[in-house]
């Protein structure tokens, strides 16, 4: 197990920031760290990545306690915080250098190592300017190249693409998806959809408590209940409805009110599989079914009932 974290709270007087906190990521994992803003996410990253104490709870990553083992935990640790602070007055090649050194890549490999990830961040264009001249896109990206130029096994990753464009925005989960398997990653972002397509596995947490684990798929099946399909149907559409409602095991239909094609949402029992009953029925009746495909509740939907106490 790469990051356990257990019983971790975080006070800030009689604020709670991170409320008994308990969680684990396995070695090779992408981990979408989710939550509204101020729900102790950045505050659970820097106490992982040993930036700031905790009030109580244990926390080991790479097989080191955090607290009492900082420095190693720091080398196993790519950071990326959210707002990344760099150095403006320097070159970007130069930073990188420094930044090295400063992280223990031997001399030898020192070249190769940071040419290795300018490549992979997009920056070998832009290594002789001045980091302050650069744009937010650029910087960011730098900082992304700064945290893996030790080769860490562990990322830790505070949006990571805000300030980017949307093709730099893809070339960067292509990066985390690459780096996924040879890398534990752990990365939080608002940008949902990017979860949904980068991520094996999401965490939600809601006022410092942990309400969600588990992966895209199952979170969705989970707050949709009884999987709904959707169904496109040449047909008299009131005919068609009534069909369909009269199937066991259907529980409600509902009908876009199109002709002569039709949409159909088909709200099935818990539990119940009616995918062939429907399409008997529908070949039965001489009906042309063009499409049938399970109805899917988006990962932004239900991150925003979760975080706003509404029942999804």
């Amino acid at each position: 197990m790469e990051i356990q974290v257990e019983h971790l709270t975080k006070r800030y007087g009689t604020t709670v920031a991170v409320d008994d906190l308990s969680f684990e990521v396995e070695k090779g994992e992408i981990v979408g760290f989710l939550g509204p803003n101020g729900a102790g996410k950045t505050t659970t990253m820097r106490i992982l990545t040993g930036f700031m104490p905790a009030t109580s709870g244990t926390v080991r990553v790479g097989g080191y306690d955090v607290f009492s083992d900082s420095l190693a935990v720091r080398r196993r640790i790519g950071y990326v915080p959210e707002g990344m602070p760099l150095y403006p007055e320097m070159r970007v090649c130069e930073y990188l250098n420094f930044r090295a050194r400063v992280k223990g890549v031997p001399r030898h490999a020192r070249k190769r190592r940071i040419s290795e990830v300018m490549e992979r961040c997009g920056i070998t264009d832009v290594q002789r300017k001045l980091i302050g001249s650069l744009s937010k896109g650029y910087r960011q990206r730098v900082g992304l190249a700064e945290a893996l130029v030790h080769d860490p096994p562990i990322l830790i990753l505070d949006e990571p693409t805000i300030g980017l464009d949307p093709n730099q925005i893809r070339q960067v989960r292509q990066m985390i998806k690459d780096l996924g398997g040879s890398h534990t990653i752990l990365l939080s972002t608002h940008i949902l959809p990017e979860v949904e397509m980068t991520c094996g596995r999401v965490m939600i947490i809601h006022q410092g408590r942990l309400i969600v684990s588990d992966t895209p798929e199952n979170v969705a099946r989970h707050h949709l209940g009884a999987t709904n399909l959707i169904l496109e149907v040449r047909g008299p559409g009131e005919n068609v409805c009534s069909a369909l409602a009269s199937i066991e095991g259907v529980h409600d239909v509902k009908w876009n009110g199109a002709q002569p094609v039709g949409r159909f949402t088909v709200v099935p029992e818990k539990g119940r599989d009616v995918r062939e009953a429907i399409f008997r029925r529908i070949v039965h009746n001489g009906w042309v079914l063009l499409e049938m495909r399970p109805e899917r509740i988006s990962l932004e939907e239900i991150f925003y009932k979760l975080t706003t106490q509404e029942e999804v």
